[in-house]
C-alpha cells in the first residue's frame, strides 16, 4: 500500500512538473526571439542558429578528438599508438586546422554583412506603410508612449496593429536607458537630449513583454511594459479606449509621471478606475509633447536644478 501510495504521489508531482513547465513555456513564449512574433526577430533567430551550426563546425571535431587523442596516446604498456619524438609538421593538418576556421569565418561574415544591413533599426523594410509613428521617451522606472498622430499617449501599455510597420522615435528625460521587446526586435540604446529609432512588425495578434535592459536605479526590475498586437479593428477600438478613459496630459501630468516613480507608483497617483490596473491612458494636452522633453536639453546651457529629473526639487519617488 505504501508503495502504491508513493507511485501516486510521484505520479502527481510528475505531472504537476509537466504542467508548470508547460504554462512557463506558453507564459514566456512571446517574450524571446525564439519564439518571433514577428519578422524582425524572425531573421535574429535564424541568423544565430546559422551561426551556432556554423561554428559547431570547428567544436564539435574539437571536442570529440581531445578526449581520443588524450585516451589514444596515454602513457601505457602495450600501446599500440606510434611514438614520433620527432614529428612538428603536417601540411594536410595544419590545411584543415587553418583552412575550416577561415571558411567559417568568411561564411560568417558574409551573413552578417548581410544580415546587419537588413535589420538596420533605422529601416522599414518589413510590414505595410505608412507606418504608425509612436514617440518614445524612457523615464525612471516606466516607458512613456505617445502616439502624436492620434493624440493619446500610456504608460506601461503600448499597443500596435498587426502587419503595420510600427516606426519609433526613442529618447529619455533622464539617464541613458535600452529598450527592448524580444519577440519583436532587438535592443537600442535611447539618451537623453538624443533621438534614435526603431522599426517593428508584429505578423499576428499577441500580448508581448518589454523593458529596459540598462540598470538604472531601483526600480529596474519593474521597468516593463506590454506589448499588444491587434487586428486593425482591435486597434481602432483600443485607441478609441484610450482616448475615452485617459486624462489629459499636460505639464503637470507629465511632471507627476517623470518623478522616480516606477509604474505601480505612478499608478496610484494617476489611475483611474477606467484605466487597466497596469497601464496609464492619457489624452495629448501639447501636441509636441516630444519635442519639448527633447529640446529641453538643447539650450547650450545646463538644465536648472529644478528641472533636472532626479533630483529633490524636481520630484522624489512616491513615497519618499
Amino acid at each position: 500500500m505504501t508503495k502504491v501510495r508513493t507511485a501516486l504521489i510521484s505520479a502527481a508531482m510528475l505531472m504537476a512538473l509537466v504542467v508548470v513547465v508547460s504554462s512557463a513555456r506558453t507564459a514566456g513564449a512571446s517574450d524571446s526571439f525564439m519564439d518571433p512574433q514577428g519578422p524582425i526577430a524572425a531573421v535574429q533567430k535564424a541568423h544565430l542558429l546559422r551561426a551556432t551550426w556554423l561554428i559547431l563546425i570547428a567544436v564539435v571535431p574539437v571536442l570529440v578528438l581531445v578526449p581520443l587523442i588524450a585516451l589514444r596516446y596515454r602513457r601505457r604498456k602495450g600501446g599500440t599508438a606510434v611514438y614520433r619524438p620527432d614529428w612538428d609538421f603536417s601540411p594536410r593538418l595544419e590545411m584543415v586546422m587553418w583552412g575550416v576556421p577561415v571558411v567559417i569565418v568568411t561564411i560568417l561574415s558574409v551573413y552578417l554583412w548581410k544580415a546587419t544591413h537588413r535589420l538596420d533599426p533605422y529601416a522599414a523594410p518589413f510590414g505595410d506603410e505608412p507606418a504608425v509613428q509612436v514617440q518614445v521617451v524612457g523615464l525612471d522606472w516606466k516607458w512613456l508612449f505617445i502616439y502624436p498622430d492620434l493624440g493619446i499617449a500610456t504608460v506601461g501599455e503600448m499597443g500596435i496593429p498587426v502587419k503595420q510597420q510600427i516606426a519609433l522615435t526613442l529618447t529619455t528625460d533622464t539617464v541613458m536607458q535600452s529598450f527592448m521587446i524580444p519577440a519583436l526586435a532587438g535592443q537600442i540604446y535611447a539618451m537623453p537630449g538624443m533621438t534614435t529609432q526603431l522599426h517593428l512588425v508584429a505578423d499576428q495578434p499577441e500580448q508581448m513583454q518589454g523593458e529596459n535592459t540598462q540598470y538604472n536605479g531601483r526600480g529596474f526590475t519593474k521597468q516593463k511594459f506590454e506589448t499588444l498586437a491587434l487586428s486593425a479593428e482591435d486597434f481602432d477600438a483600443w485607441v478609441e479606449g484610450v482616448r475615452q478613459n485617459g486624462i489629459v496630459l499636460d505639464a503637470a501630468t507629465y511632471r507627476t509621471v517623470a518623478m522616480r516613480s516606477d509604474r505601480d507608483e505612478v499608478q496610484q497617483a494617476l489611475g483611474t478606475s477606467d484605466m487597466p490596473e497596469n497601464a496609464l491612458y492619457f489624452r495629448l494636452d501639447d501636441g509636441d509633447l516630444f519635442q519639448s522633453i527633447l529640446h529641453r536639453y538643447h539650450s547650450g546651457q545646463a538644465l536648472p536644478r529644478d528641472q533636472q529629473p532626479g533630483t529633490a526639487s524636481y520630484g522624489q519617488g512616491v513615497g519618499q
